[in-house]
């Protein structure tokens, strides 16, 4: 007996151990990123602190090295203060004059950019009463094609709807003969249907094996791809490690260089700060008349933005005309493709009917009216209706049904006549029936029989049928054999010999 304790361990199976493999293969990838994480960032700070630690040795070089300069070359300086001087008074007169030049090119240029934006909106005005136009077109030529889309629609709907309810009657006539068809041919069909089963279960049988035994080779193939990508994982892996090594040897000469070219930047600042007092006189004196041109630019600006707003807003109204337009369009497509698909599948029926009309329809599918002339009038005048311009109106848009109309009454009065015709046999087959079972009693000899009025029961020349039948071939029917019998029957009903 096993402890209720331990529990045992199952095997897993093979897509079990793929989904382990992933979980520690998507482990193991995400360590190495958070290592390569981590060795960035210690790289990154390590850099940081070498950086602070080059500036601060570059600051203390640099305060030892001014004091040794400054008591070494004072008189060289002052020399070099006398030139500098007399070469900034003449770099100034020629900075002055640049900076004239400068607002005078400053100056054309806002001119030709006012002169370029008022030429710009003048365009942009043209181009939008054109779009407008062109919209209007547009929309105006829509509605004409709408209306006479609309217009054919109508009168297509029409004659859909007037073909499809005779189609209808006709299929209903066509559906009770295949009614009979179909229940002479129902048990050929079970039969049919039975042996197709016990294929088709027998099919199904084989298919699932041979579908089990492909499906065993795709995880084995799949498997396969699985342990390749693996290997080509670890080559790629490798070459990372070398390009790392390399990019650590470049950037322990890129150190180098920083602390090279950082000794020049500290040469190049000290000028800079000579250079930046030297500016600021002149910018103090630049500022008023930047301050000026400033305000007109903002001028220029809040202009411009309320030109934008504009044109945005009109832009929006012709998107939102225009997503109006396609959506209509696509809605009438639509509805389009639905009525053609409509009156194709009518067209189908249509031909698949013309297969059951008989020669004398399809010699002659119209027939000239029954009625004399006389009865047309009487007619008329019994339903008399004044002509007016919308009764002519409507009389003009049905002329063309007038074909149709011919076709329907000619099927409605077939269809009235089998009727007619149909309770005329019903009634006949009675009566044939009330007659056979009234000779099959007369033959059969029976308690029941004779308990009840027999017209071949005679005694004394007479029978026990009370009342007999009312016309003379029924009394000399009452004395005849049998045989006689049936011929009276037959000349009762002359229609079913």
């Amino acid at each position: 007996m096993p402890r209720k304790g331990k529990k045992t361990k199952t095997p897993l199976s093979d897509e079990e151990q793929l989904l382990l493999l992933q979980q520690k293969l998507l482990a193991e990838e995400e360590m190495a990123k958070k290592k390569e994480r981590l060795l960035s960032q210690f790289l990154k700070d390590k850099l940081a602190k070498e950086e602070q630690n080059s500036a601060l040795n570059l600051n203390k070089i640099n305060t030892q090295w001014r004091t040794v300069l400054r008591e070494v070359k004072t008189k060289e300086l002052l020399k070099d203060i006398e030139i500098l001087s007399q070469t900034f008074e003449r770099v100034v007169d020629c900075k002055d004059s640049v900076i004239k030049s400068l607002a005078k090119d400053l100056s054309e240029a806002e001119e030709q950019y006012a002169h370029a934006l008022r030429s710009h909106l003048h365009n942009v005005d043209q181009l939008l009463a054109l779009q407008r136009c062109r919209l209007r077109l547009l929309e105006e030529s829509y509605n004409m094609e709408l209306e006479v889309l609309t217009k054919e629609f109508e009168t297509e709907r029409k004659t859909i709807i007037d073909q499809h309810e005779e189609e209808i009657h006709y299929l209903q006539d066509v559906f009770m003969a295949m009614e009979q068809n179909y229940i002479d041919s129902e048990y050929e069909s079970k039969l049919e249907f039975q042996s197709m089963w016990d294929d088709l279960k027998n099919k199904n049988l084989e298919e699932k094996h041979f579908l089990r035994i492909q499906l065993e080779n795709i995880v084995e193939d799949l498997w396969r791809r699985f342990q390749d990508a693996l290997k080509n994982y670890t080559d790629a892996t490798e070459d990372r490690k070398i390009a790392f090594e390399t990019l650590k040897v470049k950037d322990e000469k890129s150190s180098k260089e920083i602390e090279a070219q950082m000794k020049k930047i500290q040469k190049l600042q000290e000028a800079i700060s000579i250079s930046k007092s030297k500016i600021l006189m002149h910018s103090r004196e630049s500022e008023d008349q930047n301050q000026y041109i400033r305000n007109d630019k903002e001028l220029v600006l809040i202009q411009l933005r309320k030109l934008k707003a504009q044109r945005t807003q009109a832009r929006e109204v012709s998107q939102e005309n225009l997503v109006k337009l396609t959506l209509e369009s696509n809605a009438t497509l639509k509805a389009l493709r639905k009525i053609v698909d409509k009156g194709e599948k009518i067209l189908k029926l249509a031909e698949i009917c013309r297969k059951y009309e008989t020669e004398e329809e399809k010699v002659l599918p119209f027939y000239s009216s029954v009625l004399t002339p006389k009865v047309q009038e009487e007619t008329e005048e019994q339903n008399p209706e004044e002509l007016t311009m919308e009764l002519a109106r409507v009389m003009v848009d049905y002329t063309g049904m007038e074909n149709f109309w011919k076709r329907y009454n000619k099927v409605k009065l077939e269809q009235l006549s089998l009727q007619h015709r149909r309770a005329q046999l019903l009634e006949i087959n009675g009566k044939l029936r009330e007659m056979l079972k009234q000779y099959l009693d007369g033959i059969s000899v029976s308690d029941e029989v004779l308990s009840q009025f027999n017209p071949l029961f005679i005694v004394n020349h007479q029978s026990n049928l009370s009342q007999p039948l009312s016309t003379p071939a029924a009394q000399s029917g009452s004395t005849s054999p049998p045989g006689p019998k049936r011929d009276q029957g037959r000349s009762l009903f002359p229609g079913l010999s």
